[in-house]
């Protein structure tokens, strides 16, 4: 019978190496990935430090083309004797300067020759330098040259050296290695738009003063965009984040020609077109002073480049030692693998050997002691089979142990087979079932510790735990985790009405409904109360999966549940919050889902916010709009239209609409529907209609004193929900009214039909405010829920028919105006008609017993101003 060990596969020689090469192939891989980064970043700074070279020798040579142009059209000048005289230069001085500066042209061309010559040739930059040294030539040889024609081919040399300066930066920002050097390029990059557009005001100026030809008023609005756009760069400058840069460009604002040159330039901005022409002196004068503005600015743009190159120079070298670096780390970390791959083969096959056979002489009866040495696990193993073979030796003795009942060690042995291993077995059956009877024990306790009694859920404790288990996978993954917390709207109703017992049993049912919505894999946990968290592994970047599960959630949620006899229902708002790669902690997840679903309970319950970059922009947004609207009430920009309000039989004006406008400073007419939904959100909302409340009735108590209306005209004014349930609504129109001295009853208050509908708090509220005196209109009466049965227990005197029943044309809905107007009348209330436009709609609305309309038929909501306009006829006091 051949032994049970007999060798049989391949070596384990073989199998080692195998096992070895494969992630010594995917490690020599993966250098060979680190090292082509290390040298793409060697690469991407040489690239930025070419170019910000180039953008250093292309501002010499756009400078000094720049500085070639006043010493060349005054030559021409006084060369001329018609244009000399005309700038103020006699025939003597013509002379004397012709000399001067023929003398300063040349020395400005050679300049410019030698700035040209040090651009990098073989660059993208050298071959547009030579193309323009090329057409600068041949305007320094044209006879008899067009001063216009020439100063329009000076400027389109100075923009194309320009447009290429600024490609330089662009290359040099887009290779930019870390925050420092991008500062530094973009430090340059305001630097260089300063220079450039300071560089081409004095010529541009010029050609608004010295008659060179036709169209000063077009150079002049030439002049005044380069001005502006210099003022604007310059204004940039304050943004200048590399120290030394922005010390010198402190030292070059300090500088006296700079600000006597920008002082010059605000004067003649300011002048006309019918300014004096310059004289050449005068020219010169400003030339000089140009010169050393340039050249201060100049200095700070040397300073800019300097700083970047430096430090794109620094991180070539360090990017090319790091290169080096990695690369030798490689190769000696291959070595060093091979080596240790060889010597721990070498000793490991050894080992081996020598206890693969003491298994054999074990295995064939013999019991031999087992030697112990090698790596940890082969002594392992060696110390294994040194006790299997004491235990061997021994089996006599446990037999007669067994025997007498007395167990001992013997009971914990490993079974042998046969016999005696069958009877040690049944032994350690009885044990294993003792220790699995424990284990169950305090699985079951340790389950109630961590999960809520009523539901079954895991509790918050639990929850918390679990999140943070699944951010560490989700680290390790590079996957993103997902928290969604739903809490529970109008619980507390079924409780106060139905009992505890009763909300108890909703609790059940709702936790069954979400575990029934959820994915498998994904956790419903209970954190207490009426509030909940869905916790999601793997979530997708696109948020629409996680907002289609809330909406799921809240419709499960949403549905009835039967209990005692009843059908209750309750509502969900859920926030969502999801944590990138794993990022942050349990508890910032748990902050941020129930900071959401806050949210979502804020904006009308029943609905689902996303906690993610898009939300906190839009709060930014919303944050920015809020200081704009309390800065707008402070300086006086929030008005209002009024739009008329008639009788449908006679036409007279019965009231207005006070409807809230916005003239924002710098951005004109503001919709409402812009910045009324982020008041309904914060107090502002309420701020907005005191101050409607105030206005409209002062208004009306100027319109009624004037003559303009009678006595008997009202102003209905527009309340929202949020200051109705505020608690001060009460005082806020008792104090318009006293303010105002407006008859109570003369004011109407229009409110949503949700408003009524959902919050019996403002039912009461409303109820008060008529005891003042004032009506209330339902707005937009048939887009609500309120059913014309519960109309004679509202607190409310007038419907305000929607304008989507007005304008349509069905049949159908012509029945249901005429439903409502009846409904109204049955319970004496009056029927207001809200959008018509047309005049078929008014007299439809005559037909059915509408009492009051209002609409672009009849008059577009207007200002004050205009409703005065209209006179006391148009406004009709009836």
């Amino acid at each position: 019978m051949p032994s049970p060990l007999a060798p049989h596969g391949g070596s384990l020689r073989r199998r080692l190496l195998a096992l070895v090469l494969l992630p010594l192939t995917a490690g020599v891989a993966a250098s060979g990935g680190l090292v082509a980064d290390r040298h793409a970043d060697v690469e991407a700074a040489a690239r930025a430090e070419a170019a910000l070279r180039s953008v250093d020798a292309l501002s010499a040579a756009r400078t000094a083309v720049v500085r070639e142009v006043l010493p060349a059209f005054t030559q021409l000048i006084v060369e001329d004797p018609e244009l000399a005289r005309a700038s103020g230069v006699d025939a003597g001085a013509a002379t004397r300067l012709s000399v001067v500066t023929g003398l300063q042209l040349g020395a400005t061309r050679r300049g410019t020759d030698a700035a040209l010559a040090a651009v990098p040739q073989g660059t993208r930059a050298g071959a547009v330098v030579r193309e323009v040294a090329a057409e600068l030539r041949r305007l320094r040889d044209a006879e008899d040259p067009d001063l216009v024609a020439l100063y329009d081919d000076y400027d389109a040399l100075v923009h194309r050296l320009a447009r290429e300066e600024r490609t330089e930066v662009a290359v040099a920002l887009s290779n930019g290695l870390d925050p420092l050097m991008l500062r530094a390029i973009s430090d340059l990059q305001v630097v260089s738009t300063t220079t450039q557009a300071a560089n081409t005001e004095l010529p541009l100026f010029l050609s608004t003063r010295v008659p060179l030809g036709t169209g000063l008023e077009a150079n002049r609005s030439r002049w005044l965009t380069y001005w502006g756009a210099y003022r604007s760069a310059r204004l940039q400058t304050d943004g200048l984040g590399t120290p030394l840069v922005r010390a010198a460009w402190e030292r070059a604002a300090a500088d006296p020609a700079l600000r006597a040159f920008d002082a010059f330039s605000e004067r003649a901005a300011g002048a006309g077109t019918g300014a004096d022409v310059l004289s050449v002196p005068e020219v010169l004068r400003l030339q000089l002073q140009s010169g050393a503005r340039d050249s201060a600015l100049a200095a700070v743009q040397r300073t800019a480049t300097d700083q970047a190159v430096r430090l794109a120079a620094q991180r070539r070298a360090d990017a090319h030692a790091a290169l080096l670096a990695t690369v030798a780390l490689c190769a000696l970390t291959a070595l060093l693998a091979l080596l240790l791959v060889v010597l721990v083969g070498r000793g490991l096959t050894r080992s081996l050997g020598r206890l693969a056979q003491d298994a054999r002489d074990v295995s064939e009866g013999r019991l031999v002691d087992v030697g112990e040495s090698g790596p940890r696990e082969v002594r392992t193993a060696a110390r294994a089979l040194g006790t299997t073979v004491a235990a061997l030796r021994q089996v006599e003795e446990q037999a007669r142990r067994v025997a007498r009942g007395d167990l001992g060690d013997v009971a914990t042995s490993r079974p042998l087979p046969g016999p005696l291993g069958a009877a040690v077995h049944a032994s350690l059956l009885g044990i294993v079932h003792a220790i699995r009877q424990r284990e169950e024990l305090q699985s079951t306790l340790a389950h109630q510790a961590a999960h809520d009694q009523l539901t079954s859920l895991p509790n918050r404790a639990q929850a918390l735990r679990l999140i943070e288990g699944a951010l560490h996978r989700g680290r390790r993954a590079g996957t993103a985790v997902g928290l969604l917390f739903v809490d529970l709207d109008h619980f507390k109703r079924v409780n106060d009405s139905l009992g505890h017992a009763a909300g108890d049993q909703v609790l059940q049912e709702v936790s069954h409904r979400m575990e029934q919505v959820v994915r498998s894999g994904d956790v419903v946990c209970r954190l207490g109360g009426d509030e909940f968290v869905v916790l999601l592994e793997r979530v997708d970047d696109d948020p629409r999966a996680l907002l289609d599960l809330a909406h799921r959630t809240i419709a499960a949620v949403s549905a009835p549940v039967r209990t005692h006899g009843r059908d209750v229902t309750v509502g969900a708002s859920v926030g969502i919050a999801v944590a990138r790669d794993g990022d942050g902690s349990a508890s910032r997840l748990l902050a941020e889902a129930d900071a959401a679903a806050y949210r979502a309970k804020a904006g009308g319950r029943g609905g689902a916010e996303l906690f993610d970059d898009a939300l906190r922009s839009e709060l930014q947004h919303r944050t920015e709009l809020e200081d704009a609207i309390r800065s707008g009430l402070r300086a006086g920009e929030f008005l209002l239209h009024y739009q008329p309000v008639v009788d449908v039989p006679s036409g007279a004006v019965r009231g207005f609409e006070a409807l809230m406008r916005w003239e924002r400073r710098g951005h004109g007419l503001v919709a409402p529907d812009a910045f009324i939904p982020v008041a309904e959100k914060s107090s502002l909302v309420a701020d907005l209609g005191r101050f409607a409340l105030a206005e409209a009735t002062r208004q009306l108590v100027a319109w009624t004193g004037g003559g303009l209306v009678g006595d008997d005209v009202t102003v209905a004014v527009n309340v929202s929900g949020h200051h109705l349930a505020g608690g001060h609504v009460v005082e806020d129109v008792q104090d318009a009214l006293a303010a105002s001295g407006l008859d109570p009853r003369r004011l109407v208050l229009e409110i949503t039909e949700t408003t009524v509908v959902d919050d019996p708090v403002a039912v009461e509220r409303l109820a008060a405010l008529r005891r003042l005196g004032v009506s209330v209109a339902i707005d937009d009466f048939g887009t609500g829920y309120t059913s014309i049965g519960q109309l004679q227990r509202l607190p409310v005197d007038t419907l305000k028919i929607d304008r989507s029943f007005v304008a349509s044309t069905e049949p159908r809905y012509r029945e249901l105006v005429h439903l409502i107007v009846s409904a109204a009348h049955t319970f004496g209330l009056r029927v207001v008609a809200e959008g018509v436009e047309e005049s078929h709609q008014l007299s439809a609305l005559r037909e059915v017993g509408c009492d009051e309309a209002q609409g672009f038929l009849i008059a577009r909501p207007m200002p004050p101003a205009a409703v005065l306009a209209q006179g006391p006829a148009r406004a009709g006091a009836s």
